[in-house]
């Protein structure tokens, strides 16, 4: 049901993030660094299936049947399909589709990926509420999932339609967001967490698929683990001191439970209990992130075989709030609920993945009703939607056009930082024709002056994002603060837009954090570390516990140079780096990724085939073009970079990066006006990339127009406060200019620049 679909338009980072990564819990302290990474684990539990569970488990097994998680993915068949496959007729974007039966099997006449149309059989159901999708199979092994969905829900709120999961895009045959298209392939995008036991096996060679699953959807050993173990456990193979019983990790949070002291409003737990395990196996399927092994082992931290997305800008509200298609871990990491000993299971039956009660009844174990749930609290009529726990602290969106989905970050409501920041609130998403400031009023009013207080990061982090002056100095108070893992983390990967400003006490403090989270964002501070010291901060991190930070290590210290007694750990990173990578070898990123690591170790062969690689995977993927053409840069071979880059706008006329690459090319090249006008159509296509003004600027002012050059770099500086060139080319322009007046202030705002982080 929820399909993972990632705007795959925008540039990937690191693995394509989105995407969440890395553990707030369970870290292993940093003197835990196993001596041999990479050792053979013991021989892996086998799957068992459900029926194997059933005879002993007989409650949990009757429970999960007819969950989501039991529906997850179905044959296509008279019980299955909820669609209307009776001559029902959908146009969109110009493309007039049907949906009909023959000979007992389920069809759509829609367009394929060369626009033509054409009859496709429906092989499997994808999910079945709020909606229900359709995957269908296409050469190659590739099972698709249909951009026209199902609308489960009844008639009277809405449902019983087909809809078009990108209703204002207007996709066509040639969009990667089309049917047939990376965004919508079940293999990488949905297999691993609508099926058990699911094994990708794409054979790059051959651009095919062989996707395996042991059952076909969500069963007990999809959070579990194989349980072979477990079932000779339960035929009497025991071994002492097992407490997971034959599995891996015992799930269950242990025996604290929530109790309430003599008047207290807010149980507290009765004793110890450790939540990671649960939350970690949850997150899997229940974050934003990528999939880097299969290695995965229920229990172990996520970030073992998964990269999950920080509160990356486009994800996430400056607050912490979601905002595209986040899931729940990451909103839950940044939770009191979380720090404080919550665990799924405490609101959610695992089984039939309902709500453990109905309404409020779900928060009364660990609230108080007499305290929470009366209108002396929440300041609305009993009873009423408005009066629900969820309708304050738990704020939903809309994703896939129907599916409503809460934040998962227990937070109180802020409309002061709506005022602000711009950031959402609940009051105002209900009161539509309130300003938000007229809802932070009421809030004082009701709860007093100290309600408006609380973490102070939603402040830090939208200064960073935006570039404003003295962002510099919050985010370092945040990175150092006792604020949750993941927002530490976003706080020091924001920095590392600055690497060079940041204080080396700040650098070390995040490659020694407990959190791998904070560990893996750490690396990236240090770009703006000379070469030598660089290593020495982030060579111990090749052998870190946890596989994400291993990587990412590789990827910060690619291209410094190696000592031959230093050479083994940092290559046997390098190929676990290449093996994740190989993993999603389906996908152009992978490629991007292993051509920039080729490119800095020295092999351009290897770089110039990953990137054609890419090219050819995708072809209106254009990082990659990018990348190629600053190869043949380096090698000399500007004209076919210019050629490459041409090739790309060819595709993606739009893309801001590629007309910067071609500007700079065309600098280089002594073609000064079409430099001009390359430059300035990328810095007016990415008003939100403070570099491409800078570049732009002094582009004009190199060919005798500096006033307009200037206006640019004003305009920048009210836009980007913090940035430091923008500043020293207002002063240097000024003064060249013999404005001596306005030079002088740049000059001051450029001292007044908070200096760096801490």
């Amino acid at each position: 049901m929820r399909h993972r679909v990632r705007r795959l338009r925008r540039a990937a980072r690191w693995l394509a993030t989105g995407a969440v990564v890395a553990c707030a819990i369970g870290a292993l302290p940093w003197d835990a660094i196993p001596p041999a990474l990479g050792a053979p684990l013991p021989t892996a539990a086998a799957y068992v299936g459900a029926k194997a569970c059933a005879g002993c488990h007989a409650k949990e097994h009757d429970a999960w049947r007819g969950s989501h998680h039991a529906l997850a993915m179905q044959e296509a068949n008279e019980r299955t399909v909820l669609g209307d496959f009776a001559g029902a007729k959908f146009s969109y974007a110009g493309v007039a589709s049907r949906f009909f039966r023959r000979d007992k099997k389920f069809y759509v006449h829609t367009d394929g990926a060369d626009g033509a149309l054409a009859d496709y059989e429906i092989r499997y159901t994808f999910g079945v509420s709020p909606l229900q999708q359709y995957l269908i199979e296409l050469t190659g092994g590739r099972l698709q999932a249909l951009g026209i969905a199902w609308d489960a829900r009844p008639k009277a709120a809405g449902g019983q339609r087909w809809f078009h999961l990108y209703p204002k895009d207007k996709v066509d045959f040639h969009d990667v967001l089309h049917w047939t298209g990376p965004a919508l392939n079940w293999n990488h995008m949905c297999a691993e967490c609508h099926s058990t036991g699911v094994r990708k096996k794409y054979d790059a060679e051959k651009d095919r698929f062989a996707t395996s699953w042991t059952e076909i959807d969500v069963s007990c050993e999809a959070c579990h683990g194989a349980g072979s173990r477990h079932v000779a456990w339960a035929n009497g193979e025991r071994t002492a001191g097992d407490p997971a019983k034959g599995f891996e990790a015992r799930l269950a949070p242990g025996h604290g439970t929530w109790t309430f002291g003599p008047g207290a409003p807010i149980a507290r737990l009765s004793g110890p209990r450790d939540t990671s395990a649960q939350v970690e196996t949850c997150g899997r399927c229940h974050s934003r992130r990528t999939e880097i092994s299969e290695d995965w082992r229920a229990g172990q931290p996520l970030a073992q075989t998964h990269r999950v997305a920080l509160l990356d800008e486009g994800l996430y509200q400056a607050d912490g709030q979601i905002l595209d298609e986040d899931y729940e871990y990451g909103s839950f990491l940044q939770s009191r609920m979380q720090a404080s000993g919550v665990a799924c299971t405490d609101c959610h039956d695992p089984h039939a993945t309902r709500l453990r009660a109905a309404g409020n009844g779900v928060c009364r174990p660990c609230h108080q009703a007499t305290t929470y749930d009366t209108a002396a609290h929440h300041h609305h009529r009993p009873g009423t939607d408005a009066a629900r726990c969820v309708a304050c602290h738990m704020p939903s969106r809309l994703y896939m056009v129907v599916d409503r989905r809460h934040d998962h970050g227990f937070r109180v409501p802020r409309p002061d930082l709506s005022v602000s920041l711009g950031t959402p609130n609940a009051c105002t998403d209900c009161h539509r024709d309130r300003p938000a400031s007229w809802a932070a009023e009421a809030v004082v009013r009701w709860y007093g002056p100290a309600r408006a207080r609380g973490p102070s990061w939603a402040r830090a982090l939208a200064a960073g994002r935006r570039r404003e002056a003295g962002a510099g100095a919050l985010l370092a108070a945040v990175a150092t603060e006792p604020a949750p893992a993941i927002v530490r983390a976003t706080a020091v990967d924001l920095l590392a837009r600055s690497p060079g400003s940041v204080r080396p006490a700040l650098v070390e403090r995040a490659l020694r954090d407990p959190d791998p989270l904070v560990r893996r964002a750490g690396l990236g501070l240090l770009l703006g570390v000379e070469p030598p010291k660089r290593w020495d901060l982030g060579a111990p991190l090749l052998a870190d516990p946890v596989r994400t930070v291993r990587l990412e290590a590789v990827s910060a210290l690619a291209g410094v140079p190696v000592q031959p007694a230093e050479r083994t750990p940092f290559d046997r990173a390098v190929e676990e780096y290449r093996a994740a990578q190989a993993l999603n070898a389906d996908r152009a990123d992978s490629w991007l990724n292993l051509g920039s690591l080729e490119a800095r170790l020295g092999d351009a062969g290897r770089a110039e085939a990953a990137y054609r690689r890419a090219i050819r995977l995708q072809p209106s993927f254009v990082p990659s073009y990018v990348n190629l053409a600053d190869l043949y840069r380096a090698r000399g071979r500007d004209p076919e970079g210019e050629r490459v880059l041409r090739e790309a706008l060819g595709r993606q006329p739009g893309a801001a990066d590629v007309h910067h690459a071609l500007g700079l090319l065309l600098v280089r090249a002594g073609r000064r006006q079409d430099a001009l006008a390359e430059l300035g159509r990328a810095a007016e296509l990415a008003p939100d990339e403070p570099r491409y003004a800078y570049v732009y600027a002094l582009g004009l002012d190199a060919a005798g127009e500096r006033a307009k050059a200037l206006g640019i770099l004003a305009d920048a500086h009210r836009r980007f406060t913090g940035e430091r060139e923008i500043l020293t080319a207002l002063v240097e322009l000024s003064l060249a200019a013999g404005d001596t007046e306005a030079s002088a202030r740049w000059a001051q705002q450029l001292r007044g620049l908070d200096g760096g982080a801490r």
